[in-house]
């Protein structure tokens, strides 16, 4: 496992939690992890672990987004920019330098909003398994998320969030979603994830994005980022939501590349969290696209 320091940080008066593997003269790697049961920053121990193991020469920063890990969890409604001015904070008092952000699945609009609010701050984006086109074209009805919200925000949404901790419930939907292979989803995913959720009122920010406050139309704030931009499908990538559809990734991929300025695209073996199981693949294409961008 790769060897990181804890630190806390104040943000608006909550804790925040971060780990970090700082290399002398090395360009920071900042980790955006995703949102769901159990999920934090520990999702990216494996990748980076491995990409330590190459020799890199970067600093690795994985925070805890409020609301998940070792951050505080105040029950609260979560949006894109809250955890954007989060990491904008993080940036320009922890780490004090420009970052190179990678960003897990559909925590995709996080990056967008912190670019968008600081593009200073961000000196190329790698995306992992963006979401579908259609999650981020067009503008859904907030009346609808504030109902999804309360419905979640119940005493029904408590006993199903103790009944999606399971490990049984886990390790189905891991195997239905989110893996290419089902023998991947293994005991190290599903301890990291029972851990994770151990604390019920890590719920709020699981429900936050359950509700949808992360999906509206991204594309011009795509249009108009004019930092390198990686974008790494796999090639069995899938959706989580009906909405979006049944293309095929290289469809999906065409998207991202018609709308970013600066981009490349990359499609290699994995479906829906490629930095756990095919980590590997993916710190390969990292490095190619960083050195081919200099950084």
């Amino acid at each position: 496992m790769p060897s990181f320091i804890s630190k806390i940080y104040q943000w608006q008066g909550f804790s925040c939690a971060y780990r970090f593997s700082s290399q002398a003269g090395g360009s920071p790697i900042l980790f955006i992890h995703p949102v769901g049961v159990g999920l934090s920053g520990q999702f990216w121990e494996r990748c980076v672990s491995y990409w330590q193991s190459q020799g890199a020469s970067y600093s690795f920063y994985i925070p805890d987004l409020l609301g998940c890990g070792q951050s505080d969890l105040p029950h609260c409604v979560y949006y894109p920019e809250d955890w954007a001015a989060q990491l904008h904070f993080f940036i320009t008092s922890e780490i004090c330098q420009p970052v190179i952000l990678v960003v897990q699945g559909a925590l995709f609009p996080v990056a967008m909003e912190l670019v968008h609010l600081d593009p200073q701050v961000v000196r190329a984006l790698i995306l992992s398994g963006p979401p579908a086109p259609a999650l981020v074209s067009e503008n859904t009805d907030p009346r609808w998320q504030k109902v999804r919200w309360n419905l979640f925000d119940s005493p029904l949404g408590r006993v199903f969030y103790r009944y999606a901790r399971q490990k049984s419930f886990l390790r189905r939907f891991s195997i239905n979603q989110l893996f290419a292979k089902g023998e991947d989803v293994d005991d190290e995913w599903l301890r990291m994830l029972a851990v994770g959720a151990a604390d019920l009122e890590s719920r709020h920010a699981v429900y936050s994005f359950l509700a949808g406050f992360w999906r509206r139309d991204y594309r011009q704030k795509m249009r108009d980022i004019r930092q390198p931009v990686l974008v790494v499908m796999g090639d069995q990538a899938s959706s989580i939501s009906r909405d979006g559809g049944a293309e095929s990734p290289a469809e999906r991929l065409e998207f991202y590349a018609k709308t970013f300025p600066n981009v490349q695209g990359e499609v290699i073996p994995g479906r829906n969290v490629l930095p756990y199981e095919s980590a590997p693949a993916f710190v390969e294409v990292c490095q190619a696209f960083l050195r081919g961008q200099a950084l």
